[in-house]
């Protein structure tokens, strides 16, 4: 987290040395002469595992999701029942992710993830079967729902701090989450594309049996990896101590703590535009299918665009600027589809408004992930995904309710002006907060001073 000025390197390459004492940026390896730049995650052995089985993995879950959806409605015809689904499937991670973050700093973390995938097959094995025998029904859907809910309260904080246990070097780690960040939307674009085609040609059932194929590819990832044992952490701390603990470092330490509020204003009011794009892209554009699948294709490029930029960065320095300018971009682009009403002029801000989501998300964990300290990551990483995925479910319930009593249009302006006012405001914090970091940064060698010029002799 850097702030605006001559004092805030933004790149990893050799500098020339400044006034004694000031930061200079590490220099990069040779090695990044092998893998190009915004690979360079995959020169990790570890990492090069879990990129091949995520992808594997991530293109099912976006094929099951696609496919409870139209199942839920096939069989209810209600859109109120299905936002009801994704509701209960999201709750839990609210609740639980708190508790799974703690559990994250004891436990083994591939084991965790090794386990959360078995169940999470079973889950969409279940799926599979009760579909197939046409045995399925709404509460089961329901029930199912709130088990992967479970399943992801414990998964995502785990998978979110095992990211530095892959990647050997620290200058890598941004690298890394930003690939990772394009998978997920990667998979977003081709998950859906396939299960449309499936379900059309053969039914839900075979999505959701895929889908807990595709799990086998992360488990054999796993088992393949070879990583470091962690320290042990203090025996005998209560739960509930552990959860004041992280609480009181990740709402006690500034940094830390802005960062998490930004996430969690924009994830309330800007990460709902889902819920009622199907809205405005009928009532307002007057279109279609078709011209949800341009807007929501076009947030998903810019996401990818978003994705492929941060990977390219050689540092981390200057990510702090980069969480202001993607909260103002996103912001700005739900802003400008609002007073749109042609979808030639909606496709670029979306776009737009997907690149400063996925600057703004990703920038977000790579902060968090650089500044923890170790024995804390997990619960921080858990206080990241509370305000990251917590507050959707919410924020969708707020957007439909909005929608309802003012219409579409001015529901994405106010969530887009709470997303650029926050940006604005963060980064105005931007001066206090760079000085509580760069002796973070220091200590992990991620900033060295430059080396000070002899004095000139008589």
């Amino acid at each position: 987290m850097t702030v605006p000025g001559p004092d805030s390197p933004q790149s990893a390459q050799p500098a020339t040395p400044g006034p004694a004492g000031r930061p200079v940026s590490v220099p990069a390896g040779s090695r990044l002469r092998t893998i190009g730049r915004a690979w360079r995650a995959l020169q990790h052995r570890n990492y090069r595992l879990f990129f091949a089985g995520q992808g594997v993995s991530l293109i099912g879950t976006w094929m099951q999701r696609i496919a409870v959806s139209w199942l839920v409605y096939r069989l209810t015809g209600s859109a109120l029942l299905l936002g009801v689904v994704g509701f209960v499937g999201q709750i839990p991670i609210l609740a639980l992710a708190p508790v799974a973050g703690v559990l994250a700093d004891r436990w083994s973390l591939r084991r965790v993830l090794v386990l959360t995938q078995v169940v999470a097959l079973v889950q969409a094995a279940l799926l599979a079967v009760l579909t197939a025998a046409g045995l399925i029904t709404y509460g089961q859907l329901l029930v199912l729902a709130v088990v992967l809910g479970v399943i992801n309260a414990f998964d995502m904080p785990v998978r979110q701090a095992f990211v530095v246990d892959m990647v050997d070097r620290p200058e890598d780690l941004g690298n890394a989450i930003a690939l990772n960040s394009f998978l997920v939307n990667g998979a977003q674009l081709l998950g859906p594309a396939l299960a449309g085609v499936l379900i059309a040609a053969v039914g839900e059932a075979l999505c959701f049996s895929l889908n807990a194929v595709s799990y086998l590819a992360v488990i054999a990832a796993l088992a393949a990896m070879r990583v470091s044992r962690r320290p042990s952490p203090p025996v005998g701390v209560p739960l509930f101590r552990g959860l004041a603990e992280g609480f009181s470092y990740g709402l006690g330490f500034p940094p830390i703590r802005d960062v998490l509020l930004l996430l969690a204003l924009c994830s309330l009011m800007g990460m709902s535009y889902g819920t009622i794009m199907p809205l405005f892209a009928g009532d307002v554009l007057r279109g279609g299918p078709q011209a949800l699948g341009f807007l929501l294709g076009a947030t998903g490029f810019g996401a990818i665009f978003g994705a492929v930029y941060l990977a390219s960065r050689p540092s981390v320095l200057g990510l702090g600027r980069i969480i202001a300018t993607g909260a103002v971009m996103f912001g700005l682009g739900l802003i400008g589809v609002a007073f749109t009403r042609s979808l030639g002029t909606a496709v670029p801000f979306m776009f737009l408004a997907g690149t400063g989501m996925m600057l703004h998300i990703a920038s977000c964990n790579t902060v968090l992930q650089t500044i923890v300290d170790d024995d804390k990551r997990g619960r921080v990483m858990s206080l990241y995904t509370m305000a990251f995925v917590g507050m959707m479910p919410f924020g969708s319930l707020l957007a439909g309710a909005l929608a309802h009593a003012v219409g579409a249009p001015l529901t994405l302006a106010i969530g887009g002006g709470c997303c650029l006012a926050g940006g604005v405001v963060f980064a105005g914090r931007l001066r206090t907060l760079w000085p509580l970091v760069q002796p973070i940064y220091r200590r992990k060698g991620i900033l060295v001073p430059a080396p000070i010029a002899p004095t000139p002799g008589p």
